[in-house]
């Protein structure tokens, strides 16, 4: 059990351990009541992906009975989810919510005041999702490196937006690629934070701010409409099915973004619970390899081992400071 944020050691996905077999004893007696899934941030960003399609996938095949309800809580980069799940929500049982990097990186960086990694029960990964940055359709910017030597040359005359705050993970990617662009003070750099990856986008459509910085899954429909272009993908190669998109690294930019998504549930739920929602996610992914049933961001479930979770060190996390 973590005892403080200064003993907060790596969480990376090769941490985790494989997920045991589940007997369902505890699940056999134990089915959640109007099941809610709670996203911190608005509609359309990453936590609000994971909280539909973990829904609609329970829901479609037979793992929940009822709908799941998705609620989007935003605010201070998912600490105001933390906080009313720990303080008014701590013994729901029939409750899920959506974590990342940004969920970690946060708490690792004493982000949410009063907080701890402790306060909640983590409950799985869904794996790795890396990072893209995108300009709108009409963009002045052709390729990374005419973004980055502009960013160089003039850091505050480029506006980024991002879904997550000051210093979350979302601003991390382009603090990462100043750097390795050169740019000598990475506090210099304009980052505009919005409460999710769709305000984000919003404003990147709006003409308000230069270049968005998110996850692929965020930007993918509107690049496949024309609406935006993609300048990077932050992963070690090109995507596959999505090969028209040049990497950071290949544009000479030795920058990945990676981010694990995932879910955590109420500290106070019971046994019961936590087996049944373990199984029921386990099962998700072990029946549903077959496409369409499964995102391919949901088919490489990770299972948190018991009483075996830590975090980062916050100086792991913090990336460039600003």
């Amino acid at each position: 059990m973590i005892k403080n944020k200064k003993t907060l050691c790596a969480l990376t996905l090769a941490s985790i351990a494989s997920f045991a077999s589940v007997t369902g004893a505890y699940a056999a007696e134990f089915k959640p009541e109007s099941p809610d899934c709670i996203a911190p941030a608005g509609a359309g960003g990453g936590w609000d992906f994971i909280c539909r399609s973990t829904a609609k996938y329970l829901f479609d095949l037979g793992l929940i009975e009822d709908t799941m309800q998705v609620t989007n809580m935003s605010g201070g980069g998912g600490g105001v989810a933390y906080a009313y799940v720990s303080n008014e929500r701590n013994e729901d049982n029939s409750l899920i919510v959506a974590a990342s990097n940004g969920t970690t990186s946060r708490l690792a960086q004493d982000a949410y005041p009063g907080s701890t990694p402790d306060d909640v029960r983590w409950l799985a990964t869904f794996g790795a999702e890396y990072g893209a940055i995108a300009v709108a359709k009409d963009s002045e910017y052709k390729d990374l490196k005419s973004l980055m030597d502009a960013v160089v040359a003039d850091p505050r005359k480029v506006a980024w937006s991002g879904g997550s705050a000051v210093g979350g993970y979302d601003h991390i990617k382009p603090l990462m690629l100043a750097k390795a662009a050169g740019l000598q003070d990475a506090r210099k750099l304009k980052y505009v934070a919005f409460p999710g990856g769709g305000e984000a986008m919003t404003a990147l459509l709006s003409n308000a701010v230069q270049v968005f910085s998110g996850d692929f899954s965020e930007i993918r429909g509107f690049a496949e409409s024309g609406d935006v272009r993609v300048l990077a993908v932050m992963s070690p190669e090109r995507l596959s099915g999505y090969e028209q998109f040049p990497t950071a690294i290949e544009q000479g930019y030795d920058v990945i973004g990676p981010n694990w998504r995932g879910l955590y549930i109420p500290k106070g739920a019971s046994e019961e619970a936590y087996e049944y929602w373990t199984n029921a996610v386990k099962k998700l992914t072990e029946d549903a390899d077959s496409p369409p049933k499964c995102d391919t961001r949901l088919c490489s479930l990770k299972v948190f081992p018991k009483h075996d979770f830590r975090l980062p060190e916050p100086k792991a996390l913090a990336g460039p400071q600003v």
